[in-house]
């Protein structure tokens, strides 16, 4: 269970660094405003920061 676990949180981590560290600021400022407007951003950034934690440890 926690090898699927760190599994996921690995894939989580792997999309979020692709979209969010590799972009520049107008694309970051984009995409939390879409996240904003669409009300996605209470569920998606909390998991994410979440899945960062668990994939580094």
């Amino acid at each position: 269970m926690v090898s699927r676990l760190t599994r996921i949180a690995r894939g989580i981590d792997d999309v979020t660094r692709a979209i969010w560290d590799d972009s520049g600021t107008v694309v970051k400022v984009l995409i939390l405003i879409g996240l904003v407007v669409t009300a996605l951003a209470v569920p998606v950034i909390p998991i994410a920061v979440v899945a960062r934690y668990l994939a580094k440890r």
